[in-house]
This record gives structure tokens, C-alpha cells and sequence, in this order.
């Protein structure tokens, strides 16, 4: 076992908790035990871009999901292949994931919004066996196969021409109702490749036990009971959507209701017809939501007891707007497609006031404690661990640390150089009366602001500009400049109707922030490139602010 391999299993393993197995050996033998509990319970209520409502029971997904997987068998799926996916949120996309575990194959979800480029990569890199393609992507799916040798099946998922497709096909069944192949909980389930801005991106691993582990993690910290629900709208290529919105509440033997995309327009409505406990949501989805608060007027929305909200920089301002507006929880939490998804969320148990305290107290809202999957620290660029109120890097161990990333052996050593994962962010914690360690995110350690030598903070900056009346998003960017390496521009959007110029941005930064820290430049935007998940991609901006690489800022 090579260095790299050995401190990959010692960042799976706890350093200070006891041991944390799922009640399930395995993604089928889950499935199984709630079809024999309670075969009749609702699992999947699942819309489509017309609105049209599907509900599945236990039975009747175990059922699809079983002759889904004898469709893949007559593929020549077999276990450890690679079986990509061309979808969205779809009913049959989740079948077709479920299926693929079922024969401990390997999921590959791309992101349909990447470039071609990275399409192709992905699929060469993975060397993916069979395509499956939704309806409105299958022309796009046999264009690629075509020059991608290791790709021997093509399927349409949805449409007219889906009647062969694995998900449909009604002869045969590859399983019993008790799920009795022999699964194992090392299988491969996802490859999930990061959405970086420059590079090919990295293919990062996960098992059924990382999914299964998270899960049961996510469950207990919400109080996730057999009999509620939770409303996925986030895109279920990513670990978010299908880990938070779909193995978990299927781990808990609850439901939950898929939509093809957000929509602030039947956010609400959808929660108080289906009677939603959480929803699942990146930050920009609250401000989409505080645009326009009139749309909760008239939904009954009390099942609602809160809002699991991560994958991106939340601000104070903006959470306190969202709470204060719609009287709803904000839940906020911290993960990596690495991590498996989330390791860290705000406690449910919190009072009111010690709720407000974490979010709003800090100058960031809190990312919560380690949730009991996962042990979180902060280190020092040699692996020493940090104390209190010390910014460094953010570190995870424990049970959904992937396995690594696919064929990068470099990226591999480096995230894993001191026997934990490294995250590539910056933060800290503080602790409670209690003892408990609560973290905070300060920025991407790739994304700090090096001003003379100083480390700044984005985040901290992005609250100031948030703050101020007539932005409707300011983003800090560290952009090249000849004096000091580099300086701090503000990239901001304007409220409707706002007239604010840039000498005003600056002069209302200054109010609150120190000379080095304030933005020295600012540039006006319509919109702020994110990713298909909401993540702000802050350094494709650094280009808007190149007519200052030679200027001198003085106070």
C-alpha cells in the first residue's frame, strides 16, 4: 500500500468517535427492508416540467427498480461497470441510479449544462459501458458515443423511442422481492466529476457505504421520521440533490418530491400540497425566493419545519432576510462532492436565540458542528491542528471520505498529504458552553485575496457589499495588480432601479472595512456566473477588472 493509499484509509476512519455503520449493508438490502416494513408507504412523487404528478410506493419502485436492473443485465451490465447518464430530474433518471447499485454498478451523472469538451472527458475518463439518455438528449448522447469506443450502449430513457429503455422494459426481473443479490457495501456507486473553472475535472469516487453512511447521518440530525417528507429541487447530477433528496429520505423510510428544476413560482405551493418537512436549497434559491415574497401568500406551509441550505457562500444578510420574511429556518451546512455531501450542519435542537447567535453573530453565519459521519478540524498548511478563533484549512475524516479521486494519483496525495481530507477552504470554530465546536467558512484558500502579502478574506467582504441598500448581489474579487500582487474589486449587481455608482459602492465598503480590505474598484454587472449548483464562480470574473492592473490605490 503506497503512502497516499494509507492516509486515504486513515482519513476514513474517526480519530475521537466511535464507529458509525449504517442500519443497511447496502443500497438494495435498504430498499428491500422498507418494501417488506411498509410496501404500500409513498417513496417518490415525482413532476415533470408539465406538472404532471407521478407517485411510486415502495412496491411499485422496488418493482421498477428490479426490472430496470435485469434491462441493464441484458446490456451486459455487470458489477463495476460504468453506466453515465445524459438526464435531469426526472422519475426515470432516479430509477435508472437505483438500478445501476442494484448490480453494484457505477454511476457516472453529467452535468448537462458543461461544455463538450468536458462531456467527452467525462465519458472517456470513466470508461463508461452503457449511455443512458433522457428523451431530450438522446440525439446528443449518439453523436458522442459515436467517436467514444468504450461506450457499447446507447438507451433512451424517456420519449417515443423508450420502449426497450432498461427502465421500461417488463420482461424479466433480476431480483425477488427480498433483493437477494450479493451486494457489497465497497462497491463503486458514483463517480461524480468536480465542475472546477480551468483543468479536466476530477472524478471523484464514492461507495454505497459513503451514500449510505451520509444518509444515515443526514436522517437522525434532521429527525427524519418514516412518515414525513422531504422536496428535492436541486439538479440530481450532483451529491446534493441525489444524496440529501433521494438516498436519505429513501434511508429513513420517508418520501420525497421531486421536481424537474426550482421554480419560485410553485416553491411554495408544491411544500403545502405535499405537506414538505424540508426542503433543500443553495443560497441562491433564498435570494431567487426573497424576490418575490408575495408567492407564499395563500400556501399553507406549517408542515415546513426547516431549510437545509448549503454548497455555496451564504451571508448573514441574506439569511436573516429569509428567516425574518418567511418566518422558515434556515439550516445552514457545509460539504464536498468528496465528503460524500454534507459533514456539517447548524443543530436542529438550537434554541431560537442560539440559533440567531450561529448565524448572524460571527460576521459569517455558522456551517454548524460535524454531524456524526464525519470529524472536522482546523489545520495548518504542515497537518497541525488549529485552536479556537485560528483560521486554516478545514479538514474532514471519517466514514464518507470518497475513496479518491479516479485516476489522479497527484490530486490524491495532495488532499490527502496528512491522513485527513483536505478541503481547500478556509475557516474556523468556536466553541460552545458545551464544548461543541461550531465551524465557519471563510473562502476558498484559492480564492483569498493575497493583498501585499495579507490574506483577505472574500466572504468577509461580500457581507459589506451585500449590505449595502440598492445591491442586489456584490461579490469581493481579488483582481492582478502590479503594487500589491493584488487588490480588491467589488463585482456588483443592482436592485431594480437602483442608481448607485461605484464611488458610492467604495465609500459605503470604507464605512465598515478597513483601507486594505475595501474594494478599490468596482464593476457593474447583470448576473454572476455560478455553476449548475449555485456555487458562485468568482475567478471568472477576475478578467472584468484588468483595466486596474497597473494603478496604485491610495487612502
Amino acid at each position: 500500500m503506497t503512502d497516499t493509499q494509507t492516509n486515504i484509509r486513515l482519513a476514513q476512519t474517526f480519530r475521537n468517535k466511535e464507529a458509525f455503520p449504517p442500519a443497511f449493508p447496502t443500497i438494495p438490502a435498504m430498499i428491500a427492508a422498507h418494501v417488506e416494513r411498509a410496501p404500500d408507504a409513498t417513496y417518490l412523487v415525482g413532476y415533470d416540467a408539465k406538472g404532471t404528478r407521478t407517485v411510486f410506493t415502495y412496491r411499485q419502485f422496488a418493482d421498477r427498480v428490479s426490472r430496470a436492473a435485469a434491462g441493464l443485465v441484458k446490456l451486459g451490465v455487470k458489477p463495476g461497470d460504468r453506466v453515465a447518464t445524459f438526464a435531469s430530474n426526472h422519475v426515470e433518471t432516479v430509477i435508472a441510479y437505483f438500478a445501476a447499485w442494484t448490480l453494484d454498478a457505477c454511476v457516472v451523472p453529467v452535468n448537462m449544462t458543461e461544455d463538450d469538451d468536458r462531456k467527452q472527458f467525462i465519458l472517456e475518463n470513466s470508461n463508461a459501458k452503457v449511455l443512458l439518455a433522457l428523451g431530450e438528449y438522446m440525439e446528443q448522447a449518439v453523436e458522442f458515443a459515436e467517436n467514444i469506443p468504450n461506450i457499447a450502449h446507447v438507451v433512451q430513457l424517456t420519449g417515443d423511442e423508450a420502449e426497450n429503455s432498461p427502465t421500461k422494459w417488463n420482461s424479466g426481473r433480476i431480483l425477488n422481492s427480498q433483493f437477494s443479490i450479493l451486494n457489497s457495501p465497497t462497491a463503486e456507486a458514483l463517480i461524480v466529476y468536480t465542475s472546477g473553472t480551468t483543468g479536466a475535472p476530477k472524478g471523484v469516487v464514492l461507495t454505497q457505504n459513503n451514500l449510505l453512511c451520509d444518509a444515515r447521518a443526514l436522517a437522525e440530525w434532521n429527525s427524519l421520521e418514516a412518515d414525513q417528507r422531504m422536496m428535492c429541487v436541486l439538479p440530481i447530477h450532483h451529491v446534493n440533490g441525489i444524496v440529501v433528496t433521494l438516498v436519505t429520505p429513501l434511508y429513513a423510510g420517508a418520501s420525497t418530491v421531486l421536481n424537474p428544476r426550482f421554480s419560485p413560482s410553485n416553491f411554495w405551493e408544491r411544500i403545502s400540497k405535499e405537506k414538505v418537512r424540508i426542503a433543500s436549497v443553495v443560497p441562491t434559491l433564498l435570494a431567487f425566493l426573497l424576490e418575490n415574497p408575495g408567492l407564499r401568500e395563500g400556501h399553507h406551509v406549517e408542515c415546513l419545519s426547516h431549510i437545509i441550505c448549503g454548497a455555496g457562500p451564504l451571508t448573514v444578510d441574506l439569511a436573516r432576510q429569509f428567516e425574518d420574511t418567511f418566518n422558515a429556518r434556515v439550516l445552514h451546512g457545509y460539504g464536498l462532492s468528496e465528503t460524500t455531501c454534507y459533514s456539517s450542519m447548524l443543530p436542529l435542537a438550537l434554541t431560537p436565540d442560539e440559533h440567531k447567535h450561529w448565524m448572524r453573530d460571527f460576521g459569517f453565519p455558522s456551517i454548524g458542528t460535524a454531524i456524526p459521519g464525519c470529524e472536522m478540524a482546523i489545520h495548518d498548511p504542515e497537518g497541525n491542528t488549529l485552536p479556537p478563533s485560528t483560521r486554516g484549512e478545514i479538514v474532514i475524516c471519517g466514514p464518507t471520505v470518497m475513496e479518491g479521486y479516479f485516476n489522479r494519483p497527484e490530486s490524491n496525495a495532495e488532499a490527502f498529504a496528512h491522513g485527513w481530507f483536505r478541503s481547500g477552504d478556509e475557516g474556523f470554530f468556536e466553541k460552545d458552553e458545551q464544548g461543541r465546536e461550531f465551524f465557519f467558512i471563510t473562502g476558498r484558500i484559492k480564492e483569498l485575496i493575497i493583498r501585499g502579502g495579507v490574506n483577505l478574506s472574500p466572504f468577509e467582504i461580500d457581507e459589506v457589499l451585500n449590505g449595502i441598500e440598492g445591491v442586489k448581489c456584490g461579490l469581493a474579487v481579488g483582481f492582478e495588480n502590479r503594487w500589491y500582487g493584488e487588490e480588491v474589486g467589488a463585482y456588483v449587481v443592482l436592485e431594480e432601479n437602483a442608481t448607485l455608482d461605484a464611488e458610492t459602492i467604495i465609500a459605503a465598503a470604507r464605512a465598515h472595512l478597513p483601507f486594505h480590505k475595501s474594494p478599490k474598484a468596482v464593476v457593474f454587472g447583470t448576473e454572476i456566473p455560478v455553476t449548475s449548483t449555485g456555487k458562485y464562480q468568482r475567478n471568472k470574473l477576475k478578467a472584468s477588472f484588468a483595466e486596474w492592473k497597473d494603478v496604485q490605490f491610495k487612502s
